[in-house]
């Protein structure tokens, strides 16, 4: 747009100079009435080309201002969908500490059984041992990270290897812990079948109930998931549109930095306008706009004396417009 106007204007100020030439002799003059409709011709068809260009800029910075409200329109947008998006996050870690904290409670309920002390003991020597095997098992398969970051690469879910294996390592402890306390409550029942027997049925009952629970809460944990990869998709869509917005808005605003320093080496001015202050930019091209009509508007008043010769100065007043 910038280039199209610069090079319109200075077409039609060198049309308009190469008419003006100062005759080298006198027989060479027209009829001042000649001359005189001859500039108006002139001046009225520059006059014409200036106004069309000054309503296609018009138009254009409507066009930029509907697509800066759109812009800012999608921005508040976004700020909304992220802060429910904490909000959701919160919540999650609300139900979470809450999931713990009734498990630790469950848990100083089991230790202080006086008579499962020992039998608690001997499992937590057989988990240790547990966990030393899958140490080593773990050493063996070094190959799996490979394996890993590759499964992050082709999800959208995790970022890094780090992340997908922190959430494998809550979902197995939490696992591990349900898995335990019915081990626990299996082996209870079986020692103490003979004068144990109703609390055989009711710890039958609980681990029915926490089996459910684990259902209950994996099928939350799948629907929480499907919630964020709708969430994520979402941001990738947000983040692509602000993207071109603001390559546009960057476009437009470097062809009207363009167009300020050419007005502003023709015309001379001082550089204290910033580089990103682009309504002040657009305010200087249009005073040199005003300017150029200012200027052809005196052309039109004016009448050249049919006996002397055009002064001069009238040419370098003329080349000082396209400035």
């Amino acid at each position: 747009m910038a280039s199209d106007l610069e090079e319109r204007v200075r077409a039609a100020f060198r049309d308009k100079l190469s008419l003006m030439k100062i005759p080298e002799k006198e027989n060479d003059f027209l009829p001042s009435a000649c001359l005189l409709l001859e500039k108006q011709r002139e001046l009225s068809m520059v006059t014409q080309a200036l106004l069309a260009q000054k309503e296609e800029f018009q138009v254009k910075m409507e066009n930029l201002h509907h697509r800066r409200q759109e812009l800012e329109r999608k921005e508040q947008q976004l700020k909304e969908a992220i802060l429910k998006f904490d909000k959701f996050l919160k919540e999650n870690d609300a139900k979470k500490s809450r999931a713990l904290h009734k498990a630790g409670e469950e848990q100083r309920q089991a230790a202080q059984r006086g008579a499962e002390a020992e039998r608690l003991r001997q499992e937590i020597a057989q988990l240790l041992e547990v966990k030393e095997k899958l140490q080593l098992r773990l050493a063996n398969h070094k190959i799996f990270p490979m394996y890993l970051q590759q499964v992050v690469e082709k999800s959208e879910q995790f970022q890094e290897v780090p992340e997908l294996i922190a959430r494998f390592q809550a979902l197995s402890a939490t696992h591990a812990a349900l898995t335990q306390r019915e081990q626990v409550a299996r082996e209870a029942l079986e020692e103490e079948r003979a004068s144990l027997q109703q609390f055989l049925e009711e710890s039958s009952n609980e681990s029915l109930e926490q089996t459910n629970r684990v259902a209950e809460l994996q099928a939350r944990l799948e629907q929480a998931q499907t919630r964020a990869h709708e969430l994520e998709s979402s941001w990738v869509c947000i983040q692509s549109t602000a993207a071109s917005k603001t390559l546009e808005l960057g476009q437009i605003k470097l062809a009207t930095l363009n167009l300020y320093q050419l007005v502003a080496k023709q015309r001379k001015l001082p550089a204290g306008v910033p580089q990103d202050d682009t309504e002040a930019q657009l305010d200087a091209v249009q005073l040199c706009i005003v300017d150029l009509t200012d200027i052809l508007a005196s052309f039109r008043k004016g009448e050249p004396s049919p006996a002397r010769q055009p002064e001069p100065p009238t040419v370098p007043h003329a080349e000082a417009g396209p400035g």
